[in-house]
């Protein structure tokens, strides 16, 4: 039998990994039983991690923003991933004449939806009491390319049914938004910032739970904790065993990799392998790279 020569297993690119069952419920002060984070670092089981001390009993959206920009300050790179979506379907930016660049994005959509605000829930702008929802209205039949590619994730504007994520992207993104103002270069935002992640730098991503939930034992937590759990301990498994790496470049076509870095992309949903799909428009003019 010839001698079989054994790879090496590559180095970790990443030295900690947080994951975030994120939650649009209520304001975003408000301590939310279903905002759950989860951390491994050195190869240890995740472990929940929980408030600072307070009368609240659980994180706040504020709070999980401002302590995501004290971990990501750190010498530590760290490799985040929270269950919302970070961008918009390229009909959105379309129809309301908006340039595909995603900062600009960002502030935009806090300007129309300052989910951000004290004391606003999500369905104070939908029903029209704050903000200005009419300027900046989506659809439900629109959906991003890597929504498409996981048939089981839903438009970003599809809002109360189950397994929505509309409320809680609503409620996050303008948190992004406050995250990079804050950090700045020290985090790199996948895929907005590009593809490949410079050595050594923390990163944000937009992950999907049900993608590997079931592959991890409950061993009692509740479904938000578990998704937390699930994110943290798959992120740090797909490091270790080499393939993320190879996620975080998916195998798209140039219009199609164009557009996901308008859109956004979840991380682990395969690419797709030649020509850009026929019933979507071309690549976007302009992108951020």
């Amino acid at each position: 039998m010839p001698h079989q020569v054994r790879r090496p297993t590559p180095m970790p690119a990443f030295a900690r990994y947080i994951g975030i069952d994120y939650s649009g419920a209520e304001t975003p002060e408000a301590s939310l039983k279903g905002l759950r984070v989860y951390m491994t670092e050195g190869g240890a089981v995740p472990g929940e991690v929980m408030p600072p001390p307070s009368p609240r009993w659980y994180w706040s959206r504020k709070g999980v923003a401002e302590w995501l920009v004290e971990r990501l300050a750190e010498d530590v790179p760290t490799l985040v991933g929270i269950d919302h979506a970070f961008s918009f379907p390229l009909r959105y930016f379309e129809a309301h004449m908006l340039a595909p660049d995603w900062p600009a994005f960002l502030d935009d959509f806090q300007r129309h939806w300052p989910t951000d605000e004290p004391y606003t829930y999500v369905d104070d702008i939908r029903d029209g009491a704050k903000g200005d929802v009419e300027a900046r209205w989506g659809n439900a039949r629109w959906r991003r390319l890597t929504e498409e590619r996981e048939r089981r994730a839903k438009s970003v504007f599809h809002f109360d049914v189950p397994g929505s994520v509309a409320k809680s992207t609503h409620a996050g993104i303008p948190w992004l938004r406050f995250m990079r103002q804050r950090l700045g270069s020290r985090a790199h935002f996948w895929p907005f910032d590009g593809w490949d992640v410079p050595p050594r730098r923390s990163t944000i991503a937009e992950v999907y739970p049900s993608l590997w939930n079931r592959g991890f034992a409950s061993d009692g937590r509740t479904p938000d904790q578990h998704d937390a759990y699930c994110i943290a301990a798959w992120l740090a498994r797909a490091d270790r065993d080499g393939s993320l790496a190879t996620l975080l470049r998916p195998q798209l076509a140039p219009a199609d990799s164009a557009v996901a870095q308008v859109e956004g992309w979840i991380l682990g949903v395969p690419g797709e392998v030649g020509e850009a799909r026929s019933d979507r428009r071309a690549a976007p003019k302009r992108v951020l790279h």
